[in-house]
């Protein structure tokens, strides 16, 4: 892994006294503690100048081939998705008999059935139709003649349109300094705390010095769940120190911490919310806006997680998600438990917004990273 060295330094004036002031814990070292509660800061060197650190540009290569990795691990991990997406393969399935006895007298009634398996799939009705469109034409042009090239053209239509939208931002954008920032944002029950403890262990196991952020302040159990995470991943985590602290605190606290204790990420947890509450989707606002005072350009990513199983009604969550905070990624899990397997076209064709993980298992290891080729190869195997 890259050195931690230095390279440049920022002087970030402490929070105000706050009876919500986050309190820090250490997991899973036990290092002594200096405690300043007049600024609201924690160190573990009393000799050491209250200043925090940020490293700078001589470690971009750290980020650059932790994204390399990542994509490497994607490409040797395609049983796995292969796996999780068996009951949407089983859905599309009807598509290779459809395509075994094709004839030119049949293509009206061939394509007819393909596309009522691609809207079981949620497809969505828009991309749907588009496909069928581009392969009725190709078929009458006398460009496709066989069920064989029939299933390539549609398997390739699909994996053209993934890489156009997606590109090389598939891969985390994590900038060109320590730490990173990673927000992660979402509904309740749609996996967010943890599809983050599972990022945090894929990132741990590739030697990324991760903190946690346990800002979902509003649900009781939420701190705890994180805390069991970062036990299990070997990361450290900021808590809140009472029930009234706000998230905001608990973020700028941690970024705070990661800049002066020397991680390579912070990982920030937030409240689970409705995309319809508007009260709690402008605290999001707030929680980006502490970020970036903290570090300039923070958040490096916002990662919305979507649950897969509820198929194109995720699309409006994901809009509005967008337009209040501008998300950088999506997270979409549960998809080993779902047929609709098709909402990751529709997703990324609709909001342009890239895919960077999937969850295809209940495993801890199941947070795969996207990989458009492998997802085309198992849902039309």
């Amino acid at each position: 892994m890259a050195s931690h060295s230095n390279l440049s330094s920022f002087l970030s004036p402490p929070p105000a006294s706050s009876s919500s002031t986050p309190k820090s814990y250490l997991h899973p070292l036990n290092l002594s503690q200096t405690r300043f509660p007049q600024n609201g800061y924690t160190r573990t060197n009393s000799n050491s100048p209250p200043r925090f650190i940020c490293s700078a540009a001589g470690q971009t290569g750290f980020f650059s081939k932790l994204g390399r990795l990542l994509k490497e691990k994607a490409k040797s991990d395609v049983e796995k998705i292969f796996s999780g997406f068996s009951k949407t393969r089983e859905n599309l399935s009807v598509i290779d008999e459809l395509l075994m006895m094709w004839n030119l007298s049949d293509t009206d009634k061939v394509l007819d059935e393909l596309e009522e398996a691609l809207l079981v799939s949620d497809f969505g009705p828009k991309i749907t139709f588009k496909i069928v469109d581009s392969l009725r034409e190709d078929i009458l042009s006398g460009k496709l003649k066989s069920g064989t090239e029939i299933k390539e053209a549609l398997k390739k239509f699909v994996l053209d349109l993934l890489t156009s939208k997606q590109g090389n931002k598939s891969e985390l954008q994590l900038g060109f300094r320590k730490p990173a920032v990673i927000m992660i944002v979402g509904v309740n029950g749609g996996g967010k705390t943890t599809s983050l403890g599972k990022l945090a262990f894929r990132l741990k196991k590739e030697g990324v010095k991760i903190l946690m952020a346990a800002g979902d302040t509003f649900r009781a159990a939420a701190g705890d769940q994180l805390e069991i995470w970062a036990e299990r991943t070997g990361s450290e985590i900021v808590m809140p120190e009472n029930d009234k602290a706000k998230a905001s605190a608990v973020l700028s606290q941690a970024v705070k911490r990661g800049k002066q204790e020397g991680y390579d990420l912070v990982l920030c947890d937030t409240s689970g919310r409705l995309h319809t509450n508007f009260d709690l989707m402008e605290e999001l606002i707030t929680c980006k806006k502490s970020l970036g005072k903290v570090v300039a350009g923070a958040p490096n990513e916002i990662l919305l997680v979507l649950d897969g199983t509820t198929g194109l009604n995720m699309l409006p969550q994901a809009r509005e998600f967008n337009e209040v905070v501008g998300i950088t990624g999506l997270i979409l899990t549960k998809l080993d438990g779902s047929a609709r397997g098709g909402c990751v076209v529709s997703v990324v064709d609709e909001l342009g917004i890239p895919i960077k993980f999937v969850g295809v298992g209940e495993g801890v290891e199941d947070l795969q990273p996207f990989d458009a080729q492998a997802f085309v190869d198992a849902i039309f195997s």
